[in-house]
């Protein structure tokens, strides 16, 4: 049986936020932080994909990964983009339905990689084929010519598109792409002339000066020094992961597979360099005879450079730097511009030159990427836009971009609910009206025609008299004062006069994503756009064959009075163009979100992503889908991944699956009013249901392994038992053959035993016999021996006894004399007497040496090293064991008097000793002075009763500390308390604690060797302790708080014992940056007092008065 994997298999969280139990939007947050930690990144609600931006490659984008999506089921697999990419592609090749895929979602979110991931997997799974490769090579390498001409690095993402792109990808009837159609919209073309604080302008400035020929640089008359542009901000000029050359290089060779000729890429590469040169001009006010002021260049040397680029005389583009000239009717009015004027004029060149640069790029692609064949086409359409903004200060450019969203919202919920009904008609299921917030009225207040903003704004752009902010503003509020979604300080509804969060030069509108405030300062020069015809005649005049084409309305021969359209309306139309064509369309969705504003993988700000979810009305599609049934299913595969609940349909089912799911159903006792059965599919109302049934499945494939798990093991044990049985019967064959083999050799061995024996037996018998004839012979001789011998043995007797008598004679007579002797001289002498007074002498020798030593016995104290001298030579073993008996009694009777505190404070001590001694120059001053401890008496004095009920542990040190500042060296008081587990740095005054530190951070400790009081705390790595870096301290009891610190950890078996590092040079971590600390000697001219003083970015220098 083939083995079908699922969406609910191996699933983490909830793959389908329609299944999510219970719904709310903690939940919704809680289930996408889930599945973004276990680097899920992809959600489901529906056919709905939410994309959370892991900031990091990820192994799941492989050609592997294509595969395995590759003509699968949308449920099938866990969620991927690429699940939705296949089911649109496969939808548009197999069913010939138009499809679009809209991606939508706040800056930094991954909108641009998410369209080139879906452009990659339908460039790889469509067909192959020389002229098919080109056509899909050409539509992938348009994106990187965009993206250099309309992405910036903002503050929120370093690759941000500032413009709203919409392709259509055209294929022919076997799924192979022809070509491709690209619409643009709203490109941010104030960037060109200003950025905010750590942004940038556009990418091809940056790339066009850092990659760039020296040759082509010369040709275009730059420098590559950024500094020397007045269009190009200094702060974040180079980005981190962006190489500018050699995305010049790429961008060069995307224009070439594109289509671009080479004198084409040189005249883009002219304007680029033009508008660089455009920002460098700068004016001068210069006072007529009639009053008023007019404007000069200041330096012509950037304007000439310009006009030769661009083949314009330079004095007509100076004078429409400086007159404007009006016409009504017949009559044509010259004014003079002031210096701002000549300024906005300036800008404003720079504005549409770019923009209008970037249509015609554009343009051109469409040109070299549009389907040849004249055939009807299917069409797969790709909009990357921006998302719903709410920025701190909103103005037109938010207006405009949070009514595209509302438009895409209102066409969103418009087209689910008509895919809903379609395929619930199509399932002959009853469809009910679902309630959902219809956000028309929104629309209609921003887009009607009488009384819509847009329409005032334009009204306000076109009447004559004075034109302001203010007067729009006052517009508004005349005519939407009523309207229950637009809210403003000074409208007729009084409940926002006492509104203190809604200024007066503000309007607000209640949008399907929540409130958002205007201010209407700029709205109405942002929505005029306004360029001055002067301009446009002189760029008309240009030599430049591209110039032309972009200024076609500066032709004299085809002037119009009539004002352009405004910049609202320009957008409004092409927002109602891309709207008919989504209407056309079966539209696929990716949501994008952004975890986090660090640009950081692994951080998932709740807040931010709360936000997002709301302005993406996420929560409201859920509900939409969920109105309904929850889940469906075709019937094949909801009977094959169920059918073992039930006995009628396991392990196969004969007949038509429908009639196999209601069968399971009816054994599961499902209630009816939970499922309706479709033509194709069944319809489960609720999420409960579907994850009973999947418990059940869970439950009943536990059982289901057991099993087989039995028959497995019972399978193996027979086998194993046939092989054993084999085996030994092939063992006993092998072991009576060598039986056999071993008794006939113990046989054969037995027989030659039996033979030698019997041989050795009859020479043995012949040997006894010629023994005993030649023991008779040697007996005769042996004894005649002993007679003679004994004859000679009775005559030496004889003669000894004869000797023995004359020698006892003499013996008597000396014992006699001897006798007589010992009589006479027995009172002078008595046994022993020498050995007796030689005991007695040395007996009285030791009395009068332990007398003595009695008398004068050395005092009791442990350091006294007197000791009597020794009066004899023997005595020396005894004189020096004595003395070390005695120096050991009196230490122990000395150590006796000591208390448990002062028993501490000697150790603490000695552990200092080993730590400093020969080591520190401050050591030895440290000696005589005690260890206190708490130097505050922050227990009693009530100036720290705050600070001490905040440390909840007791407090081993409490001292005043300095906390030397990086930038200029000077140390700020603070107070330094130390505990068991932590160390606290509080405010001195006020006793707020500004860090508490866990000692297992605590890595290192670093002194100079000098008689300074400084010391660096060091601290663990990715600690949370560690963000802002390491402590650099110094204190007057330096000596007892270092040893308290490596006391405290070294008690406790689960730490490291603490590193202390004496060296006059050592590294200090202060947030991102490592500042060297050097100690040196100071001279006479720094007195006696240590000194620190910042010598550059990298190194603080302590100067150290010379000790005598």
């Amino acid at each position: 049986m083939e083995v079908k994997t699922s969406l609910l298999d191996n699933m983490i969280g909830v793959g389908d936020m329609v299944l999510l139990e219970p719904l709310s939007e903690d939940s919704f947050l809680e289930n996408l932080r889930n599945r973004f930690d276990h680097n899920e990144i992809y959600t489901y609600i529906g056919s709905v994909v939410i994309s959370v931006n892991p900031y990091r490659s990820l192994p799941i984008f492989t050609p592997e990964k294509v595969e395995e999506y590759r003509n699968r089921n949308f449920y099938e697999l866990s969620p991927h983009i690429y699940a939705l990419a296949d089911e649109a592609y496969r939808s548009l090749r197999d069913q010939d339905k138009d499809q679009c895929i809209l991606i939508t979602g706040e800056s930094g979110a991954g909108k641009t990689e998410a369209s080139k991931l879906v452009m990659s997997y339908v460039a790889a799974v469509c067909g192959k084929g020389q002229e098919v490769n080109k056509v899909k090579e050409q539509l992938l390498q348009s994106n990187p010519v965009l993206e250099a001409f309309g992405n910036a690095k903002t503050v929120r993402n370093d690759n941000s598109s500032r413009f709203g792109k919409y392709m259509d990808i055209e294929f022919d009837f076997k799924g192979d792409p022809l070509g491709g159609v690209i619409s643009n919209y709203l490109l941010e073309k104030s960037r060109v002339v200003k950025q905010p604080r750590g942004e940038r302008n556009f990418h091809i400035f940056y790339q066009l000066l850092s990659g760039a020929s020296e040759d082509t640089l010369k040709k275009l008359k730059l420098g590559r020094d950024f500094s020397k542009y007045n269009y190009l901000s200094l702060d974040s000029a180079t980005v981190n992961g962006l190489d500018d050359a050699a995305n010049f290089r790429t961008v060069r060779n995307a224009m070439q597979i594109v289509g671009f000729m080479e004198d084409e890429v040189q005249s883009v590469l002219e304007l680029v360099a033009a508008v660089l040169k455009l920002g460098n001009i700068e004016f001068k006010p210069e006072s007529r005879c009639n009053g008023f002021d007019e404007s000069r260049v200041k330096d012509k040397n950037d304007l000439k450079e310009m006009c030769e680029l661009l083949g314009i005389e330079q004095s007509v583009l100076e004078r429409a730097f400086s007159y404007r000239t009006v016409e009504a009717k017949m009559e044509k009015v010259s004014t003079t511009l002031n210096v701002a004027q000549a300024y906005y004029a300036r800008d404003a060149l720079a504005k549409n030159l770019y923009s209008r640069l970037f249509s015609w790029l554009v343009t051109r692609i469409n040109e070299s990427i549009k389907a040849q064949a004249k055939t009807r086409h299917k069409v797969m359409g790709v909009l990357d836009i921006y998302g719903f903004e709410i920025f701190e200060d909103n103005s037109f450019e938010q207006f405009i971009i949070n009514y595209c969203n509302e438009k895409l919202q209102q066409i969103f919920i418009e087209l689910t609910l008509r895919e809903e009904q379609e395929e619930y008609v199509r399932e002959g299921i009853e469809w009910t009206n679902i309630e959902y917030f219809n956000n028309a009225i929104i629309c209609d207040l921003i887009e009607n025609n009488q009384n819509g903003i847009l329409a005032m704004l334009d009204e306000e752009c076109l009447r004559p008299g004075t034109v302001t902010d203010d007067t729009f503003l006052d517009k508004l509020n005349t005519v939407c004062a009523e309207h229950q979604h637009f809210e403003s300080r000074l409208s007729k509804n009084s409940k926002f006069l006492t509104d203190h969060s809604l200024p007066h030069s503000c309007f607000r509108i209640q949008h399907y994503a929540g409130k958002v405030l205007y201010r209407v300062e700029g709205f109405v020069d942002k929505n005029n756009d306004l360029l001055y015809r002067d301009l446009s005649q002189a760029m008309y005049k240009a030599n430049h064959s591209l110039i032309k084409q972009l200024f076609p309305e500066g032709n004299p021969a085809k002037v119009n009075l009539k004002r352009p359209p405004t910049a609202g309306f320009q957008f409004k139309a092409s927002v109602g163009t891309l709207m008919r064509n989504l209407q056309t369309k079966n539209p696929n969705y990716i949501r994008c979100i952004k975890p986090n504003d660090k640009k950081a993988a692994h951080i998932f700000t709740e807040s931010l992503v709360r936000h997002q979810v709301r302005y993406l009305g996420l929560m409201e599609n859920v509900r939409v889908r969920r109105a309904g049934y929850a889940f469906r299913q075709p019937y094949e595969p909801c009977l094959e991944r169920y059918k073992m609940l039930c006995k009628q349909t396991w392990p196969h089912w004969r007949g038509p699956a429908r009639e196999g799911v209601e069968v399971l159903m009816a054994d599961l006792q499902v209630p009816a009013e939970e499922l309706s059965y479709g033509r194709s599919k069944i319809f489960i109302r609720n999420p409960r249901t579907l994850f009973f049934l999947e418990e059940r499945r869970r439950q009943c494939l536990q059982d289901l392994a057991t099993l087989i798990q039995k028959i497995y093991r019972g399978w193996k044990c027979r086998t194993q038992f046939l092989l054993l049985k084999k085996s030994q019967v092939v063992v006993a064959a092998w072991y009576r053959r060598f039986a056999q083999q071993k008794k006939y050799q113990k046989i054969k061995s037995a027989t030659i035993m039996v033979q030698s024996f019997t041989r050795g037996w009859k020479a043995r018998k012949l040997l006894r016999e010629l023994k005993y004839q030649k023991r008779c012979e040697e007996a005769v001789t042996t004894i005649a021996a002993f007679w003679h011998g004994t004859q000679a043995r009775r005559e030496l007797k004889r003669l000894k006894e004869e000797a023995r008598r004359k020698h006892a004679v003499a013996v008597i007579w000396a014992f006699w004399q001897g006798l007589k002797v010992r009589r006479e001289y027995r009172k002078f002498f008595r046994a022993n007497a020498g050995r007796k007074i030689y005991d007695f002498t040395i007996q009285r020798i030791m009395q009068k040496y332990f007398l003595g030593l009695k008398k004068n016995m050395p005092s009791m104290s442990p350091i006294d090293k007197n000791w009597p001298a020794r009066p004899y030579l023997f005595l020396d073993g005894a004189h020096r064991e004595l003395r070390r008996i005695f120096h050991h009694w009196r230490c122990k009777k000395y150590r006796s008097q000591f208390t448990e505190e002062k028993k501490a404070v000697y150790e603490e001590k000695l552990e200092a000793s080993e730590i400093f001694k020969d080591k520190k120059a401050l050591y030895p001053s440290s000696v005589s002075q005690p260890f206190k401890g708490d130097y505050l008496e922050i227990s009693k004095n009530p100036k720290y009763q705050k600070l001490h009920s905040a440390v909840d542990e007791k407090v081993l040190l409490a001292d005043v500390v300095n906390k030397i500042n990086r930038a200029n060296g000077k140390g700020a008081a603070r107070i330094f308390l130390l505990t068991k587990n932590s160390f606290v740095l509080a405010d001195q005054k006020t006793g707020q604690v500004k860090a508490s530190v866990p000692l297992p951070d605590l890595t290192s400790v670093s002194v100079s060797t000098q008689s300074d009081g400084f010391f660096a705390l060091k601290l663990k790595e990715g600690s949370a302790s560690a963000a802002k870096g390491d402590f650099l301290l110094s204190s007057e009891h330096l000596i007892e708080i270092i040893t308290k610190l490596h006391r405290t950890g070294g008690t406790s078996a689960d730490r490291e014992q603490l590193n202390i590092d004496i060296s006059d040079e050592f590294l200090v971590q202060f947030k991102q940056d490592k500042v060297c600390v050097k100690f040196i000697q100071g001279g006479p001219k720094n007195g006696n007092s240590v000194s620190c003083k910042r010598k550059n970015n990298r190194l603080l220098e302590v100067s150290v008065p010379t000790t005598a």
